[in-house]
């Protein structure tokens, strides 16, 4: 296996211009969700000139309306193309423990908000100082990019596996997923799926959840020089908040896990947005805010929201006001759920001992507490996943994101060692 890894050092290190250039441009070509195309074309003809079966499967909103796991992203259902490589395997028996492999990753990435923030354009794709930078580089077409290569460094040794290999470059993860919805709506499926998002390397097959919700609190007009005579619905939002802080602690308090680093901040309620009131000398009579409510692994959906809506509703009886005026509760867009593979499955076992040969040292084994698409293949595929791949979460989303390209390059190997082995890979 050590000279094998000598093999899989060299043959990445020689593709190291042509990887980087195929990065720069995937980085150089703005993926905003609904605008995915160009991007996905980009994939499909790389796909295909390494002699990969490549579907293009087109996400259809009346396909996915019934699903349980659907969310409206609110975008309109327009050429929103997926992408699915395959790398048949050839039913040699190189071993009884060759399985079928799945490796996910979307190429929808957020707005880069204000451009003038960023040091050069969020869509340079330049390479400074060991790092590529841009949006997307980190969340997470560097984590694309490494399975593509890791196949591409296994073909040009001459290698293929016994079982299948897919790469899936999906859409809509990013608000909801419909992307690897589709797909295993499709039957698309394997023994086990990576998902390469940017983890730092760590093995994290545990993901909380994360629902968006929208919170509707009336209060009644007045002249703002005429305040006692109405009801400002923008105070009234204390009472609630207050309530929203003591849930949030107490849920996190009955929750124990040795795998996430904070055990505070492992399924966070967030406030991100908030609209009240129509004019600076009136007293507001309505306010809107949005957030994010987590829901901690394990727990359903159902659940999460039961106990959010009894919170809010013991504070409105506490008012004499929001006792008959009670605030209201809308949940849309994004609804995550948890997910969970346990950790000693096979897969994770796999990824933490072909890491260990590039590493030589072994993974940490982690939580993350966003969503990700890692719920939908365990929660409604029935099968194992685990999220791991380059770049530092915090990078994502955020101005001037950047991923570090010896990363790249070292979970490029990782996966091709993983595929060799899990794949059974024999020479051709």
């Amino acid at each position: 296996m050590s000279d094998f890894k000598v093999k899989i050092d060299q043959t990445v290190a020689d593709m190291r211009s042509a990887y980087f250039a195929f990065l720069q441009k995937l980085v150089q070509t703005p993926s905003l969700p609904g605008q995915e195309q160009a991007v996905q074309n980009i994939i499909s003809s790389k796909l295909r000139s390494l002699g990969l079966a490549v579907d293009v499967i087109e996400s259809k909103q009346e396909e996915l309306l019934q699903h349980p796991a659907y969310s409206d992203d609110g975008i309109p259902f327009e050429q929103r193309l997926n992408v699915i490589g395959c790398w048949r395997g050839n039913g040699k028996k190189t071993s009884a423990l060759s399985r079928t492999l799945i490796l996910n990753g979307h190429v929808d990435v957020v707005s880069p908000g204000n451009e003038d923030l960023w040091q050069d354009s969020p869509w340079s794709g330049i390479i400074e100082n060991g790092r590529l930078f841009g949006r997307g580089s980190c969340d997470m077409k560097s984590g694309l990019a490494s399975a593509i290569f890791a196949v591409e460094a296994l073909q040009r040794l001459g290698l293929q596996p016994a079982k299948d290999v897919l790469i899936e470059s999906v859409i809509g993860e990013e608000s909801g997923g419909i992307g690897t919805l589709t797909l295993i709506q499709k039957g698309y499926k394997a023994d086990a799926a990576i998902i390469l998002e940017p983890t730092n390397l760590m093995l994290c097959p545990v993901q909380s959840g994360a629902l968006t919700f929208r919170l509707k609190i009336q209060g009644k007009a007045a002249h703002a020089a005429l305040k006692k005579s109405g009801i400002n619905a923008i105070e009234k939002l204390l009472p609630l908040m207050q309530a929203i802080d003591v849930l949030e602690k107490a849920r996190h308090k009955r929750y124990q896990s040795e795998l996430f680093d904070d055990p505070q901040c492992i399924a966070p309620i967030s406030i991100g947005t908030i609209n009240g009131g129509n004019w600076h000398s009136s007293v507001p009579e309505y306010l809107h805010i949005e957030g994010r409510f987590g829901v901690f692994p394990g727990e359903s959906v159902d659940a999460a929201k039961e106990e959010f809506s009894q919170a809010l509703m013991q504070a409105a009886k506490e008012d004499s006001w929001l006792s008959t005026h009670p605030p209201v509760i809308e949940w849309f867009e994004g609804q995550f759920e948890s997910g969970q593979t346990e950790i000693d499955a096979k897969i994770v076992k796999a990824l933490q001992k072909a890491h260990q040969k590039i590493w030589s040292t072994s993974a940490d084994i982690k939580g993350v507490t966003y969503g990700s698409d890692l719920r939908l293949f365990t929660n409604h595929a029935g099968m194992p996943a685990v999220l791991y791949g380059p770049g530092d979460v915090r990078q994502a989303h955020a101005v001037d994101e950047c991923i570090e390209l010896e990363h790249v390059l070292a979970c490029t190997k990782t996966l091709a060692l993983l595929i060799s082995h899990w794949c059974g890979c024999s020479e051709d």
